[in-house]
């Protein structure tokens, strides 16, 4: 199986890959990603991991050709393209002229292109990627699988005792934030999640986890820690599993529509997700996360991209500059009741 990156893609395949290797202990699976998500797939024993050296041996067509004889020792019957992108096309032709069975994703960039030409009010949703990758397994003929099963599983105790060694017992609410994106187009003005830092560092009883990394983004939420109490930056401190065990602890957590979204829904915590350029409607919304649990503002050049990687047309970028703190801080409390609610029925 190839999905080479980005980190939030690969964490949306995760419960079909995982769910895929439980209902079939009888295969063997191989997972070929970035070195950094190993963690994800410890716990999965039919399945052995494969880092892809994307700067190194695996580098170019070269570097495709080297990882193809790589899998041909470990006598792989079939290829499982997750990504569709060039790399894994030069992967699939070393394996189809060998004679392998060979399936790829249909990523529906045509469908996608018309979303953003034509706009969410004119467009209905799209497939999501999660089922897009399940239909990839049933190409090799192999049973849907059933995703409400799924559930995030490492060997938490030595992370347990980590965690509670750096921030003791749980007490009162804790809510994790993820502030920043990848592109601009996806990511809230910082005046804006410091207004809501600042207002839930003055609640009692409130404990506030700032998720990220990057030399940038670490030192703005440093800056944070240092300036509002009751506020934790956790960045660049755990590997990847490490930091979804402890969101796993949280009672919600704000993201932009982000890497931190898909890792918090793996882990099963209610997620108020924000959406400035992008939109739900084209796939990419968290695994099991109620559709009223986002915020988004309704208007008509919306979605202007697939990723929010395109600059704003009016150089504006009113989809995230017209959202309010309050509103954003009113959705969050209301998340949170919502979890208490349910924790005493």
């Amino acid at each position: 199986m190839t999905r080479f990156s980005a980190l939030g893609d690969v964490a949306i395949s995760i419960p079909v890959v995982r769910q895929m290797a439980i209902q079939h202990p009888e295969h063997h699976f191989y997972m070929i990603s970035m070195p950094m998500v190993v963690p994800l797939f410890r716990e999965i024993p039919n399945l052995t991991f494969i880092a892809f050296d994307k700067k190194g041996q695996h580098k170019g067509w070269l570097g495709a050709f080297r990882l193809f004889r790589e899998l041909q020792r470990l006598h792989i019957d079939a290829l499982v393209d997750l990504h569709d992108v060039l790399r894994t096309k030069e992967l699939r032709l070393f394996f189809r002229i060998t004679g392998k069975k060979v399936v790829s994703i249909h990523k529906g960039r045509h469908e996608k292109r018309l979303l953003t030409k034509n706009g969410f009010q004119h467009s209905a949703p799209l497939t999501p990627t999660i089922e897009r990758y399940q239909m990839v397994f049933e190409k090799l003929g192999l049973q849907k699988v059933n995703l409400d099963k799924y559930a995030f599983s490492i060997s938490s105790k030595p992370i347990d005792r980590e965690l509670n060694a750096l921030f003791g017992a749980k007490h009162g609410d804790w809510i994790g934030i993820a502030p920043f994106a990848q592109h601009k187009g996806k990511q809230l003005p910082l005046k804006t999640i410091e207004e809501i830092i600042a207002h839930f560092s003055e609640q009692e009883n409130t404990t506030v986890f700032l998720f990220g990394a990057g030399k940038t983004e670490g030192s703005k939420m440093q800056e944070w820690t240092n300036q509002y109490i009751n506020v934790i930056s956790v960045a660049n401190r755990f590997e990847i599993d490490e930091e979804v065990m402890l969101m796993k602890r949280l009672d919600m957590m704000l993201t932009m529509d982000s890497a931190n979204m898909h890792l918090a829904s793996l882990a099963a915590v209610p997620v108020l997700s924000v959406w400035g350029a992008t939109h739900p409607y084209a796939g990419f919304y968290g695994f099991h996360q109620l559709e009223d649990t986002s915020i988004q503002l309704d208007l008509a050049c919306r979605p202007c991209s697939v990723f929010g990687n395109k600059p704003c047309r009016f150089g504006t970028y009113e989809c995230l500059e017209r959202i309010d703190s309050g509103y954003i801080i009113q959705k969050m409390n209301r998340m949170l009741q919502t979890k208490k609610e349910s924790s005493l029925t």
